[in-house]
């Protein structure tokens, strides 16, 4: 069967839209990524955008790429927009549609698992904690509390259900399915990442909860590729306010998701698309949040359009 068509906003081939991102086609060997400033919740894309998300999703990824590379090669090149421009002639006179948010990549045959690593049970984890005692139906020790620190850190695997949603599987599962390998090689490297950047960003004042890292194949060898410890794919918290026994701030799109919370709790919204409108605070407080993180890991400014 052949794939539907998407609607390409670059001269170049698209290969798929996510809810965030474009993937471009450059050649057999490179891809364009392109960040928007769509926002999601819920499995819901808002009609209303946030300012600056895209380029903190992109620019923060690059960061990390650069700062770990010694820790686990990616399929990274570049996120310089004057490098991309010329690595790919046909994006002459399109600088305003990909600067500050476009990488390029390698492209890799990616691995049906998302390499999750928790540091803190939070989220998902901390549900089926709560109910059952466990973590993708393993056990976990007694008498943990909410947002507690785990020592060490947890190589979780998730996979995607038919729904879309994330799947929590036991690490036996990836191992039957990619094979023993592979498997221990992808969550060595992950739980080394996490501890690298746990590390950095725990010097300015943040915690990464968790995070999930993803993995694609090229050449014979395992890259980390997509994103990298961004809001979007991790959980930050001002370590400033953390105590254990409740939820923690973030900085993500927690006002988002707690204005939208609110919505369906009184009744005005039954959690299905189309969404309500935003309002203007909600969105800003978001996009404040996603830059702040930017700012306090990378201790620079967003690149501007």
């Amino acid at each position: 069967m052949t794939a539907p068509m998407v609607q390409s906003s670059l001269p170049l081939p698209v290969l798929r839209r996510g809810k965030v991102r474009e993937v471009y086609h450059v050649d057999s060997e490179r891809l364009l990524i392109v960040a928007s400033d769509r926002v999601s919740a819920f499995d819901v894309v808002m009609a209303e955008a946030v300012p600056d998300k895209g380029r903190v999703l992109t620019q923060l990824s690059a960061f990390w790429f650069r700062a770990l590379r010694d820790v686990v090669a990616s399929h990274f090149i570049t996120a310089d927009t004057a490098e991309i421009i010329a690595a790919v002639p046909a994006l002459d006179g399109w600088q305003e549609q990909v600067a500050g948010r476009a990488m390029l990549v390698r492209r890799t045959a990616p691995v049906a698992f998302e390499c999750v690593v928790r540091g803190y049970i939070a989220g998902s984890a901390w549900q089926e904690y709560r109910e059952r005692g466990t973590l993708a139906g393993e056990s976990l020790p007694s008498g943990l509390r909410e947002s507690q620190q785990l020592d060490p850190p947890i190589f979780s695997p998730a996979t995607k259900a038919e729904s879309g949603h994330d799947e929590n599987v036991p690490y036996s599962r990836m191992r039957s399915a990619l094979g023993a390998s592979l498997s221990d090689e992808l969550r060595e490297a992950s739980l080394a990442l996490y501890l690298a950047g746990a590390g950095h960003a725990q010097t300015e004042g943040i915690i990464i909860a968790d995070t999930k890292f993803e993995f694609g194949l090229a050449g014979g060898r395992a890259l980390l590729i997509d994103e990298l410890l961004t809001p979007d794919s991790s959980r930050f918290w001002p370590a400033a306010d953390y105590a254990v026994g409740h939820s923690q701030p973030s900085f993500d799109k927690q006002p988002l998701r707690d204005w939208l919370a609110t919505e369906r709790r009184a009744g005005r919204w039954n959690g299905d698309a189309p969404p309500p409108a935003l309002p203007e605070a909600v969105i800003q407080a978001t996009s404040e949040r996603y830059r702040t993180a930017f700012l306090r890991l990378t201790g620079s400014e967003l690149e501007e359009t």
